[in-house]
């Protein structure tokens, strides 16, 4: 029995616009003490799978193969032609090895700090799989955040996944105690997440299987992968499987998905703010805020973002603007 580390780099950290863009998403920027999350992620991981699996995109593979040649790692690149959701991604993974090997699936883009926490929630995770459970990993909250799902639990069982609240709801969530915030992170058998890929969603299973069978060093059919449903793995397998279970974790979490996120995270980390609470990103030219508070100005060759924090969520909605009416922007 082997434990990989499933890296999954598809997303475009849209949230981050105009720091993240397509050719250049959030997970790859060197931005946390001159490395990226994408090389956070890895190193974390290292004490806990001997093996490294990524699972991206073919605009990504690029970046993910520079950083790989920094490290010295048993690595398995898989290339998703056309993005089909987190279903289909763990789906590839787990026929690329033995169906007892354990994988631990991780996104790229997450900051996690108290590391002896995390590999404690890790080890429970293996332990719980080996006994053929499927492991999902739930951060204790910290406040009533409105940008992650949730999971309600009791004990190690899972009641059932919420989506993302508004903010009534997401006190009432941390008020009753019982509820964690859904980490993205998994833990199983390569061959139980299988069986119940194939109990539950037949369809991914069979077109996932087919794509995989006809892929080229790991590169896969563009034509094949379009029959595949795009659906994640919490609507195909977490919310529907009856060998879920839940680690409670303590260990600090955040996605970064938002520049709330990352305002936090540089500030408990010693970015200069002024005595307003305003931020600077990506320039060292002197800025100056006059009459504004907790305000963040997002500096790149190309484009600049000036926001207030709490409208962080916000963002999302001009990347999709930008879309249809500055697409070279993205």
């Amino acid at each position: 029995m082997k434990i990989h580390n499933v890296i999954l780099t598809g997303g475009v950290g849209s949230r981050l616009w105009p720091l993240s863009r397509k050719n250049n998403p959030k997970q790859y920027l060197p931005l946390f003490k001159g490395k990226s999350l994408f090389e956070l992620t890895i190193d974390r991981n290292l004490k806990i799978a001997s093996e490294v699996i990524v699972v991206g995109n073919i605009e990504n593979k690029s970046l993910t193969e520079d950083l790989l040649r920094k490290s010295d790692l048993n690595c398995t690149i898989i290339t998703e032609s056309v993005p089909r959701n987190t279903a289909a991604a763990i789906a590839f993974a787990a026929f690329s090895v033995h169906p007892d090997d354990i994988l631990i699936v991780t996104p790229s883009d997450h900051i996690i700090e108290n590391e002896v926490a995390y590999e404690k929630a890790m080890q429970e995770a293996v332990k719980l799989a080996i006994q053929n459970a499927i492991v999902t990993f739930g951060v204790v909250p910290t406040k009533p955040e409105t940008g992650y799902g949730y999971i309600e639990y009791n004990d190690s069982d899972v009641i059932s996944f919420r989506e993302k609240p508004n903010l009534e709801t997401a006190q009432m969530f941390l008020n009753k105690g019982n509820f964690l915030w859904n980490s993205g992170m998994f833990c199983f058998k390569a061959g139980v997440v299988l069986d119940e890929l194939l109990l539950y969603n037949p369809e991914i299973y069979h077109s996932s299987k087919k794509v995989w069978e006809h892929n080229c060093n790991g590169d896969l059919n563009a034509e094949l992968s379009l029959l595949i449903p795009s659906i994640s793995v919490d609507y195909a397998i977490m919310e529907v499987s009856k060998k879920i279970k839940v680690i409670p974790s303590s260990f600090e979490w955040s996605d970064l998905g938002s520049f709330e996120a990352i305002y936090d995270y540089l500030v408990s980390n010693g970015h200069t703010t002024d005595l307003n609470g305003n931020m600077v990103i990506g320039t060292e030219k002197f800025t100056a805020f006059l009459g504004v508070k907790n305000t963040i100005f997002v500096a790149t060759d190309t484009a600049n973002l000036i926001l207030h924090k709490e409208n962080a969520q916000e963002v999302k909605n001009l990347y999709n603007r930008l879309e249809n009416e500055n697409p070279e922007l993205l």
